[in-house]
């Protein structure tokens, strides 16, 4: 397994490593061994509350100076950490993960809003998802603002970035999931598309939707029984949803 390439910009060039900040999105990161950590930004006023790994290179600053390391107004609380990328874990090692259980697994297909990825994983550590699965190319990057959406889920839940979401959708059948797409038109509800099984969650981007080859590669359509009113939820609202389904199973 290696690490994951480093994120590179339009024109082919390193970009920046990404920055973590926020308290819960940074003390997790510290806190995570498979982390490599490679600059902190703080306060000393925040730094007094850490213990400070062996090694790693620290700035001190005021609040003025970490807000100008991320984006306009986000809210770093005094803490920012410069990181290298999580390895992309091989999706074999996820499926014998969850050999002899039913916790479900949560494929996204086109969901590019770092804040819906966050807080999809978010949900994923609450309700003990096995882990995410999404295409590489169509996928947010790791960063600040995905890792404080996810609330130190980032560093817990492992996530699958794969070349091709239909080809890896096939090997998810193949290791005996089954796969259930989130879908309003679906002929019947979650609650009775998971019945006993061992299910993968397979979302679609908002708006769009599942993409038709995704479709087909799931085993059933299933809706949330949601009021007429309402068209559709959130995509991380219907994950969430859909994970405390699984979750509440006797």
């Amino acid at each position: 397994m290696g690490r994951r390439p480093h994120p590179r910009n339009a024109a082919g060039q390193k970009s920046s490593y990404p920055r973590l900040y926020g308290r819960h999105a940074v003390f997790a990161a510290l806190d995570n061994p498979e982390r490599v950590h490679r600059k902190l930004f703080v306060t000393h006023d925040v730094a007094a509350e850490l213990v400070i790994p062996k090694g790693l290179a620290v700035q001190y600053g005021d609040a003025s100076d970490l807000g100008r390391l991320v984006p306009n107004d986000a809210p770093h609380q005094g803490i920012v950490l410069e990181v290298e990328p999580l390895d992309n874990p091989w999706i074999g090692d996820i499926f014998a993960q969850g050999e002899g259980n039913r916790r479900p697994l949560l494929v996204l297909d086109q969901v590019t809003d770092p804040h819906n990825v966050g807080a999809v994983l978010r949900s994923a550590a609450a309700f003990d998802a096995l882990a995410i699965v999404t295409q590489d190319r169509h996928a947010p990057a790791e960063s600040g603002a995905l890792a404080r959406a996810a609330s130190g889920a980032l560093e817990t839940v492992p996530w699958c970035r794969v070349v091709n979401l239909a080809r890896a959708l096939g090997e998810i059948g193949e290791a005996g999931f089954w796969r259930i797409g989130l879908d309003g038109s679906g002929p019947v509800t979650l609650e009775t598309a998971l019945s006993d099984t061992r299910p993968a969650l397979v979302l679609g981007a908002e708006g769009e939707g599942m993409r038709v080859n995704t479709r087909e590669h799931c085993d059933v359509l299933a809706r949330l029984p949601i009021a007429a009113a309402m068209e559709s939820l959130n995509v991380s609202n219907a994950a969430a949803i859909a994970l405390y389904a699984a979750a509440r199973r006797s």
